[in-house]
């Protein structure tokens, strides 16, 4: 019903095969945005493991965040996502503190050190994406946009820039 709603009449509906069109593309494109973030997060490898990185992103966007949230945004166990932070407080890359409003709590949040590596990282892979947006036609941009757009509000993505409700994941930036 929903992907309905998304097509202006049913002369303009999608056919079976423009679906697997769309969808081969869409994976295709998906490996080269794969590779990019692989080679964004490539220089920081010595300091940081995939989901060390994850756990950092997520931590960007909310600062003070406590544990069980955490755990519940990376989708791993509070045990896993504690020894995770230890890690990484180690390194120097997030701090934690007792929360002042309840001394059982603990708050997470990046250090200087933790913000950037987040920082480098999103550059190297926004410099990365806007290398292979600018090798395109005007035109091609343009559509691109709409596509794209479409397709993250198929999804539930939120816009850059737009809040991100506690129940997504940020595996992206």
């Amino acid at each position: 019903m929903a992907e309905r709603a998304m097509w202006s009449s049913p002369a303009t509906e999608p056919s079976g095969e423009d679906v697997n069109a769309v969808t081969a593309a869409v994976l295709t494109a998906s490996r080269l945005l794969v590779a990019i973030s692989a080679r964004s997060l490539a220089a920081v490898e010595e300091r940081v493991t995939l989901p060390q990185f994850r756990m950092l992103v997520v931590l960007s966007g909310r600062p003070n965040m406590k544990l069980v949230t955490l755990a519940e945004q990376l989708a791993v166990n509070p045990s896993t996502a504690m020894r995770m932070v230890e890690r990484l407080v180690v390194a120097g890359l997030v701090d934690r503190r007792v929360n002042p409003e309840s001394r059982r709590e603990i708050l997470l949040r990046l250090t200087d050190a933790g913000a950037q590596i987040v920082d480098e990282v999103t550059a190297r892979r926004r410099d990365e994406v806007a290398a292979i947006v600018a090798a395109m036609a005007p035109g091609q941009r343009a559509g691109l946009i709409a596509a794209l757009q479409a397709f993250t509000e198929a999804g539930g993505e939120p816009a850059l820039g737009e809040p991100v409700s506690d129940t997504l994941m940020l595996g992206w930036r």
